[in-house]
């Protein structure tokens, strides 16, 4: 089958329904939703994945005294919320390695394939699935990497502690929610080799699964010195298939009709990149991602200074409500 054409349809059917949607204002749900998503519970998240209890998140560092590694310790825990919230999570077993860091560079953007012989861990990729209750078949997946970098003791918290938390909070708000088509929820890793976003989107491929938008979630607030100082709260949506136009316009669209205050742009890029990379290049062109700016300028992408105080947590709730806005219209498109 050809998924590309088959992801374009939908989109394009989806997208024309969306637009249709949009103009019933009196039966929208979506603006009491977006209130439910809170700064509070966004800081409590990010500090916790990304400083305490967890410092880092990665397969090979473990807290003194714990038995787990804490990319472990962060599968468990991110489990055991959305267990609360009777979820049922599903674990999808990866091995990978840890990458080695290129001492050679002023700063450790740049990391280097793992040592000759290093180990292999097992990690998982986790899901979480509601099943729609009118079109069963067709899926929303919602994308962010939980690891920090494998090469640095970085907290990662912009890359992607806010990613991880922000799906989270999406997946609690929408706990009682009844979709009308299937939202699926993906916690992978990134930070480590290779991507387990290649596992997930090639079994994505292999089963036949109708992905009709895909919504990756990386270092979403990340943004340069100068646009901080100015209090700009940013979001770019980023698409490599004409496809995927469409889901950078519909994130524009909800952040106007529901005046959440980013400073919204897009951008195609040249070639797949990214854990949306990993679908696109198993044919589902569907696929985009929010992140802070692009180019990414955090001046500490990637470095230990990746500290959860630096964050901009009103960015951050404001790209997930935009985020949950968009899924909620395709969502509910006739």
């Amino acid at each position: 089958m050809n998924w590309k054409k088959i992801c374009s349809f939908y989109g394009a059917v989806i997208w024309a329904l969306v637009l249709v949607s949009s103009s019933a204002a009196e039966k929208d749900i979506i603006p009491g939703f977006l209130e439910k998503i809170t700064d509070s519970n966004l800081s409590h998240d990010v500090f916790y994945l990304s400083k305490d209890p967890l410092p880092f998140r990665k397969a090979n560092y473990a807290v003194a005294g714990h038995p787990l590694n804490s990319l472990d310790e962060t599968d468990a825990w991110l489990e055991g919320q959305l267990q609360n919230w009777n979820y049922k999570v599903e674990r999808e077993a990866c091995e990978a390695q840890a990458f080695s860091c290129d001492f050679k560079k002023k700063r450790h953007h740049t990391y280097a394939p793992p040592p000759t012989n290093a180990p292999f861990y097992k990690v998982h990729n986790l899901y979480v699935k509601k099943t729609g209750r009118r079109c069963p078949k067709e899926i929303i997946l919602l994308i962010a990497h939980k690891d920090s970098p494998s090469w640095i003791d970085s907290p990662g918290t912009y890359d992607n502690a806010v990613g991880t938390a922000a799906l989270l909070e999406i997946a609690r708000v929408l706990e009682k929610y009844q979709s009308e088509r299937s939202i699926w929820f993906l916690w992978c890793n990134e930070e480590h080799r290779p991507w387990t976003s290649i596992t997930a989107a090639t079994n994505c491929h292999q089963r036949g699964d109708n992905l009709i938008a895909i919504f990756n979630t990386d270092a979403i607030g990340g943004k340069s010195d100068e646009d901080i100082a100015a209090g700009r709260k940013t979001n770019v949506t980023l698409y490599t298939m004409p496809e995927g136009k469409r889901f950078a316009d519909l994130m524009a669209e909800v952040n106007e009709t529901y005046k959440i205050g980013l400073v919204q742009s897009s951008q195609q890029r040249k070639r797949p990149g990214d854990d949306d990379g990993s679908f696109v290049n198993s044919g589902y062109g569907c696929a985009v991602v929010n992140i802070g700016s692009y180019p990414f300028t955090d001046a500490a992408y990637h470095e230990a200074g990746d500290k959860p105080e630096r964050v901009d947590i009103v960015n951050v709730r404001m790209t997930a409500q935009a985020l949950l806005a968009a899924v909620l219209r395709l969502d509910r498109a006739p």
